[in-house]
């Protein structure tokens, strides 16, 4: 079977493309960025090019049998006008191009950050879509032409998801705890906030693509064992036999401050990371567990653990900063907290 991947140089991309490897499936890319993977670049068939391309799109779907569209502009990105050309027009493109195709499945990586910051726990599939900054309105409305489009669509809603090779925000943190330095925390770190191993979104996105069932569907996938992020947290640190300690932060201030940063672009945060940070955030996934057979088999502790253990292993081959999953994030505005930690 044939599976075309958007984002596929990506840190979902590549767990995801050598899972299917490894089953036998052939594989085809799509990204901007090279995949940089020796193995994966013999196998893959790589192209490279921007989501907002129609031609390359059509080039990506062509013959497939399933597409799974992960490539998305990150919250970090520079102006609204450039996230939702990425999130919406690029969504837009791989349906329309899907549905010429013929393609069987399309399943669109979406994000729990379609719920804002809900007032209820767990968050459900039907819960209200209220998107905090443009990211979040951005997956919304690609959302919106998932469930119109011509071409059977499963939308996955993962929470923020962690492994091998994952670097951004947890980078920043991984590095923190690893030279000894306090780890801020937004109030007091005693809400719950649920991730995901990459290797369970990996699974959730080939039993959606697979199951007969799960067509025109919505899934929120998310860890079933976490803790506060107290413990969760303490729990890393204890782990790398470091000295930091945690720092609980007001939150009004950290607010107002990480706002004029993020408006300055220079936040390693985005509105709703700090906008929820600080509040229990967690899905329900028993409708993922029903219809897909899907279990997760890491906690969120096990995740953080097993991803710290990655960076340290590999923290000599890391590149420069960019605005992607697989590569670090600017430290630049947290210079001075840094020194003084």
């Amino acid at each position: 079977m044939l599976w075309a991947i958007s984002g596929g140089a990506g840190f979902l991309g590549l767990h995801l493309s050598r899972r299917l490897l490894g089953a036998g499936h052939d594989v085809r890319s799509l990204d901007v960025a090279p995949l940089d993977e020796p193995e994966l670049e013999r196998s893959v068939h790589e192209l490279r090019g921007d989501i907002r391309d129609e031609a390359r799109v059509r080039e990506l779907v062509a013959g497939a049998d399933v597409v799974v569209h992960a490539a998305a502009a990150l919250p970090i990105q520079a102006s609204r006008e450039s996230i939702r050309s990425v999130n919406v027009t690029g969504t837009e493109n791989v349906l329309r191009a899907a549905r010429d195709a013929g393609v069987r499945r399309v399943v669109f990586i979406s994000s729990t950050a379609v719920y804002g910051v809900p007032e209820k726990h767990p968050i459900e599939e039907d819960d209200p879509l209220v998107g905090v900054g443009w990211y979040g309105e951005s997956k919304i409305d690609a959302e919106a032409l998932c469930r119109v489009a011509a071409v059977e669509t499963t939308i996955v809603r993962p929470k923020t998801f962690i492994g091998p090779e994952r670097l951004g925000v947890f980078e920043i943190l991984f590095d923190w705890i690893r030279e000894g330095r306090r780890i801020y925390v937004l109030g007091r770190g005693n809400n719950r906030y649920q991730l995901l191993a990459v290797e369970d979104l990996v699974d959730a996105i080939v039993r959606a693509a697979e199951s007969p069932a799960a067509g025109r569907e919505t899934f929120n996938v998310g860890a079933t064992e976490f803790g506060s992020v107290r413990d969760d947290l303490g729990a890393l640190i204890a782990h790398a036999g470091s000295s930091s300690r945690l720092q609980p932060v007001p939150v009004k201030p950290a607010e107002v401050a990480l706002r004029a940063l993020e408006l300055l672009h220079v936040s390693p945060l985005a509105e709703w990371h700090y906008k929820t940070a600080h509040k229990d955030s967690f899905v329900d996934v028993s409708k993922a567990q029903r219809m897909l057979g899907w279990q997760p088999r890491l906690s969120n502790e096990a995740a953080l653990t097993e991803t710290y253990d990655w960076y340290l292993a590999n923290r000599g081959r890391v590149g420069g900063a960019g605005v992607t999953h697989r590569v670090p994030w600017n430290q630049q505005a947290l210079g001075l907290l840094k020194r003084i930690s």
